[in-house]
């Protein structure tokens, strides 16, 4: 397909549109070009650090007006596929308190006592406390959802441990691996952002800067896959790299050029 036949582009934002606080070069151009072209867009994140109001205030102090709706976090797609597969959890969570304010915002119960989950988001607010009862609760056979299976955010100062590195520790821990994880290469995220943006899949492309979510999740989900080299990925890893994205570019500026 066309990159003009796109009607949604759904933008992953670490590495991608920012680094830190700071918009890459080229992001504010991409979205201006986009919205001169009547195109839509949503930020994904798999970061389940933050909620969507926090995003919404990041992007606003990097001058990018976006509303509610057009960001979407593996921390509230989480929450949403639990409420609709298992109803209202009792869940033991490993976050900080912006994932936290999800959970309870869409009426599942933080339980440190006796959970029927374990989830383990990006815990910024990681202690050896929470971890240890996390492992505890797991060994007792307690279900166990992630949030992202990303290794590493990328950071100003370089790679900083994500949501995986928090899962290792638990599997070198417990031999526990998540019974499910909900973010990206997960197709269901597109399934969701396709329905609540009423935009069909083959109208879609993802945009972003690692092969093992962003590129992976397009070709699991069947859409188009756009890769950028702003962040995680080199030119090397592309070329050693078995999983091909339909398109690659140097940054966000130079896709404008091309819709």
């Amino acid at each position: 397909m066309s990159l003009a036949d796109v009607e949604l582009f759904v933008l992953d934002m670490d590495g991608t549109f920012y680094l830190d606080n700071t918009p890459l070069p080229g992001s504010l151009k991409f979205l201006e070009k986009l919205r001169r072209r009547g195109k839509r867009y949503v930020f994904f994140t798999n970061n389940s650090s933050l909620g969507p109001e926090d995003y919404v205030e990041k992007l606003k102090g990097m001058g990018v007006s976006v509303s509610l709706d057009e960001v979407f976090t593996s921390g509230e797609a989480t929450a949403l596929y639990m409420l609709r597969e298992f109803g209202r959890c009792r869940i033991y969570l490993l976050g900080t308190p912006q994932l936290q304010r999800i959970f309870l915002s869409i009426g599942h119960v933080l339980d440190e006592e006796n959970p029927d989950f374990v989830v383990v988001g990006f815990d910024k607010t990681l202690t050896y406390e929470k971890l240890r009862k996390a492992c505890l609760f797991l060994r007792k056979g307690k279900r166990y959802i992630a949030t992202h299976p990303d290794i590493n955010c990328p950071s100003e100062e370089g790679p900083i441990p994500d949501a995986g590195s928090i899962m290792a520790a638990i599997e070198a821990s417990t031999g526990r691996k998540p019974d499910f994880v909900v973010g990206k290469p997960n197709p269901m995220v597109i399934e969701m952002i396709s329905e609540k943006k009423g935009v069909r899949k083959e109208r879609i492309a993802m945009v972003g800067d690692r092969l093992y979510t962003d590129v992976r999740v397009a070709k699991n989900a069947g859409i188009v896959s756009i890769l950028v080299l702003s962040g995680e990925t080199t030119p090397s890893d592309l070329e050693k790299s078995d999983l091909k994205p339909d398109y690659v570019f140097k940054d966000l500026g130079e896709l404008s050029e091309f819709i």
